[in-house]
């Protein structure tokens, strides 16, 4: 009976890893650098478990992580933010808030790009309930830019950049590596002052069980966050 009983978990197990479609949520932060390759080595070691990436607010993210709809969730936060408990959070990566431009904007011949300096340039900002608004609500700190659109995500906010709707300011790890700026369609400058550091963390609901697939995926960003 006990071999059994074995032989069924082995078996519910083995069908869990291959059929189980793991669901993924993310505010669209290092996405070439991270989520991409770790997703594509998770495809050869699961080659039935579908993934499927889900583009959301943070808030949307933590909702749908307790509710059990999302298996993970990839978000930012600002340093010294306070961390939820209930969940569990991995720091992924640590960065600083880049202004990303295309080469021909004035801003490409700076060093390193002033508060004065955005304000003179049409901005990109990310809309209100991600953490990149939040920095923009400090680093503004009350002034107005000359001209501002309002977007969702880092991917959304790059293709508005190189489309030459204005600037925008990102992590630099949404930016370095980018397809846009290999190419040298987008380029990048550190801003003068500097503010919080943003965090990249990978967080799962704590209570209730993890299937396997789930687990092996959040290995896999951890290891690729660790060689970045």
């Amino acid at each position: 009976m006990i071999d059994a009983v074995d032989r069924l978990r082995r078996a519910a197990d083995h069908q869990h890893q291959i059929s189980r479609m793991i669901r993924l949520g993310t505010v669209n932060a290092a996405t070439v650098p991270l989520l991409v390759p770790a997703v594509r080595e998770f495809r050869a070691a699961h080659p039935m478990t579908q993934v499927e990436v889900v583009g959301a607010q943070q808030g949307e993210i933590h909702r749908s992580l307790l509710e059990g709809s999302f298996d993970l969730g990839l978000v930012n936060y600002l340093q010294g933010d306070d961390l939820p408990p209930d969940f569990q959070t991995t720091e992924l990566l640590r960065g600083r808030a880049v202004v990303c431009m295309r080469p021909d904007s004035p801003l490409a011949a700076r060093e390193t790009v002033r508060v004065s300096d955005l304000l003179a340039e049409p901005l990109i900002v990310m809309r209100s309930g991600y953490v990149m608004h939040r920095f923009m609500h400090r680093l503004l700190a009350g002034r107005t830019p000359a001209f501002s659109y309002s977007t969702d995500g880092a991917e959304m906010g790059k293709l508005m950049v190189a489309e030459g709707l204005g600037a925008t300011v990102l992590p630099d790890f949404s930016v370095v590596g980018d397809p846009l700026e290999r190419s040298g369609t987008l380029v990048w400058r550190p801003l003068d002052e500097a503010g919080a550091a943003v965090l990249l963390v990978l967080q799962r609901r704590r209570s209730g069980s993890v299937p396997r697939a789930a687990r092996d995926l959040h290995r896999l960003l951890v290891e690729r966050a660790r060689s970045l």
